[in-house]
């Protein structure tokens, strides 16, 4: 029973680290983009996604992020058979790399704090999908556990890539049209 009261954290915190994943990467992008107004806006903005990105981080995004790792440490702990599933190793790999996305984004709000702007909106746009297909692929994975499924996966995944691609650029395409 502690195993499912764990599970249970483990995919509420999942879920707040995403949404702060997903809505801190929309906040650089306001950041960058606020570059195009005028410099008395841009005095009152760049401090304002500052102060908004630093909230979110610290307050939602990293207690999420801890308490995620460490509800899954839990259940690996109370079900160490489950390093010997395949799927379960799959999963631990895409979560190494949003773990690696997640300290991108520290990186890059550090990065704009300071006044570096090293990515355009447009990539960070795309980076932003980064997030949705790592959290795709787990998902699949943990649900399909099964090698022949995981083929299956991993093709609508490249299509589901392929999908966020287009239509990044066909937004870009329309918001450089206006």
């Amino acid at each position: 029973m502690l195993y499912l009261y764990i599970k249970a954290i483990h995919i509420i915190f999942v879920v707040c680290w995403m949404a702060g994943l997903f809505y801190i990467v929309r906040i650089f992008i306001y950041h960058i983009e606020a570059r195009e107004r005028e410099e008395d806006v841009q005095k009152i903005l760049f401090p304002q996604f500052a102060l908004m990105a630093s909230r979110l981080w610290n307050i939602i995004t990293v207690p999420a992020m801890i308490l995620t790792v460490l509800a899954g440490i839990a259940m690996l702990y109370l079900n160490p058979y489950l390093f010997q599933a395949d799927w379960m190793l799959v999963k631990l790999g895409f979560v190494v790399g949003l773990l690696i996305y997640h300290f991108v984004c520290q990186h890059v709000m550090i990065q704009l704090r300071n006044g570096i702007f090293s990515w355009t909106s447009t990539q960070l746009r795309i980076w932003n999908e980064v997030a949705t297909i790592l959290l795709v692929a787990i998902v699949f994975v943990v649900v399909l556990k099964n090698a022949l499924n995981w083929i299956y996966g991993i093709i609508g995944l490249f299509l589901f890539i392929f999908i966020i691609m287009m239509g990044v650029k066909i937004y870009k395409y329309y918001r450089l049209k206006k």
